[in-house]
């Protein structure tokens, strides 16, 4: 059954637009995270990603990166390929809490080929597994906690069933159009479904879909790129980045974004 409908939000961040449909902001200068890791796949294009603990690594269409910030990371995405060729850049990046026991873990960061990622096809439904265990298929992306991540590229009349294994499901249309339930759904759009029962889904044009879901990790706070389930928490984060004590990508710490409700920052020395 459907929960809800989220409607893509377009923001403007200077030369190129980012939708967003939950908390949710791409060239993108150093900024901190904690107590998530998130997962970018790109559909079209290259971005360059640099982080604080040394990872420098380009990203491109069907690949994953997978970076997980724990107690605190920082790191950019720059589109210099598409600067330099005028390239098409299409992707998606999505937020993952970390279980309870996990938020302070050790930052890290992990790429992932395409081989790495189970794929399956069957009546115009080709199902590529990004992260996580679904339909018997185990990707190689390390998660912290039960759950999947889907590529799905749908033919025109094709149907798909979204599995009741998880408790939390959503689908996410990013190009193309799909029917769930009797009821269409653009792209741009999050479909969230109540618990139980498998979903079956069917695109009424050739669609791109990306389905997700997991167990509940508990109640968590969000303010700007921190989640936390301590409010606390996040008001030390905003403390030590506001203060230069999160350490900058070394390839790439001559700016970073201040805090939004900050005034513009003064030039700072990447801390060690």
């Amino acid at each position: 059954m459907i929960e809800h409908i989220i409607d893509q939000r377009r923001r403007d961040l200077g030369g190129f637009e980012v939708g967003r449909v939950l908390p949710r902001s791409f060239d993108v200068r150093p900024h901190p995270h904690i107590g998530l890791s998130t997962i970018t796949y790109l559909f079209d294009g290259e971005i360059m990603h640099r982080d604080s603990v040394g990872s420098q690594q380009p990203i491109r269409a069907g690949e994953v990166n997978w970076m997980t910030a724990g107690r605190g990371i920082t790191h950019s995405e720059r589109f210099e390929r598409a600067r330099l060729r005028g390239d098409r850049l299409h992707g998606i990046q999505a937020w993952v809490a970390l279980p309870a026991d996990q938020e302070e873990t050790d930052p890290s960061f992990s790429h992932h080929a395409m081989d790495d990622q189970p794929l399956v096809s069957e009546g115009g439904a080709t199902a590529r597994l990004v992260a996580g265990r679904v339909f018997g298929m185990q990707a190689k992306v390390r998660t912290h906690s039960p759950m999947f991540y889907l590529h799905w590229a749908l033919e025109a009349g094709a149907a798909a069933e979204l599995p009741d294994e998880y408790a939390e499901r959503a689908v996410y249309v990013a190009t193309g159009a799909i029917e769930v339930e009797g009821q269409a759904v653009e792209a741009g759009r999050m479909v969230v479904f109540a618990p139980g029962g498998p979903v079956r889904l069917r695109a009424v044009q050739p669609a791109t879909v990306m389905a997700l879901g997991g167990e509940p990790v508990g109640e968590r706070f969000l303010e700007w790129n921190f989640v936390s389930s301590s409010r606390e928490r996040i008001e030390q984060a905003k403390a030590d980045w506001r203060a230069g004590r999160m350490k900058l990508p070394d390839a790439d710490n001559q700016e970073f974004i201040p805090l939004p409700s900050d005034p513009p920052p003064l030039p700072r020395e990447a801390p060690t």
